[in-house]
């Protein structure tokens, strides 16, 4: 949302560095509220050390899960594939919010026995009236669509239908690529969006005798260029759902940024992306298909 801010709250590049300049009498009103507002939240409560150290232990679980230069504690789980995933983290430390008692043992005004009042951190009525169910289902729809399109073989027959791009230029297929993707992530998660296109690009780059990583990369990088609808990703379904914003609101805010993505994505993987990633050779683990081994 920070093309809604930049569009709608302009700020002057010469006031932001203006360090020294005098404030105005808004902004020294502006800055005193704030200043009250934050007196008021008074000094951290236990709740909210509590929902600290679990966030940190969160972080801490998924660095070191499967870090890659030493082995993570999902190995302790070779025998289950699939079992410890970012997800099995961020379940587990969820459900301790259910559990972890919101209020410290406390002595009874006679100073001898000590009263037990057990209420955790989140009580399942708080989370039904709080949790935000039409984003979950957004989200959750993202990747149902990705897992359909694989296992009803759509992937395939798109990647079927866009065979004819093999004749054309490689900046062109990459380009074509680019605006494909940045389209559909605007209905779609990222996610979906992605599981999509890669089974279909990936082929595509093999058969022409490409580095896929010419063509995967920038179509990457283009599903996070979701900045137009409501549903393109979560933080876009907050804000719309206040009512402030309307679509157009944020069409305009996001095209511009949309634009410039592509064709800051385009510079790069045409230039020192090159180099870096060694594009111009076919690399010896893709695969060498029928269609790109010759007679």
């Amino acid at each position: 949302m920070t093309t809604i801010l930049i569009l709608h709250f302009p700020l002057s590049i010469k006031e932001m560095f203006q360090c020294g300049k005098t404030k105005t009498a808004r902004e020294l009103a502006s800055a005193q509220v704030i200043e009250e507002e934050y007196k008021k939240l008074g000094s951290i409560t236990y709740p909210e050390v509590i929902t600290l150290i679990l966030f940190l232990l969160m972080t801490v679980l998924w660095f070191t899960r499967d870090p890659g230069f030493i082995p993570g504690w999902s190995s302790l789980f070779k025998k289950y594939p699939g079992f410890a995933t970012d997800s099995t983290v961020a379940l587990l430390i969820g459900l301790l919010f259910f559990i972890v008692p919101a209020k410290t043992l406390s002595k009874t005004s006679n100073g001898e026995s000590i009263a037990f009042d057990y209420t955790p951190l989140i009580t399942w009525k708080e989370f039904q009236a709080c949790m935000p169910w039409e984003i979950a289902l957004l989200v959750g729809g993202g990747f149902a669509i990705a897992d359909g399109s694989e296992v009803s073989h759509l992937s395939a027959w798109i990647a079927s239908k866009l065979t004819p791009l093999g004749s054309l230029p490689v900046w062109l297929i990459i380009f074509i690529s680019c605006l494909m993707v940045t389209s559909v992530t605007e209905v779609a998660s990222n996610p979906a969006t992605i599981t999509i296109f890669l089974p279909i690009l990936a082929p595509l780059a093999e058969a022409i005798l490409v580095n896929p990583l010419y063509i995967l990369i920038p179509s990457t990088l283009c599903t996070s260029f979701a900045f137009l609808l409501p549903v393109a990703n979560p933080p876009n379904a907050i804000v719309f759902s206040y009512g402030h914003l309307r679509i157009i609101d944020m069409v305009k805010a996001g095209l511009g940024v949309n634009i410039i993505g592509v064709a800051v994505v385009m510079l790069a993987i045409m230039t020192w992306a090159v180099p870096l990633f060694h594009l111009s050779a076919y690399p010896s683990w893709a695969p060498m298909t029928a269609n790109n081994t010759g007679p």
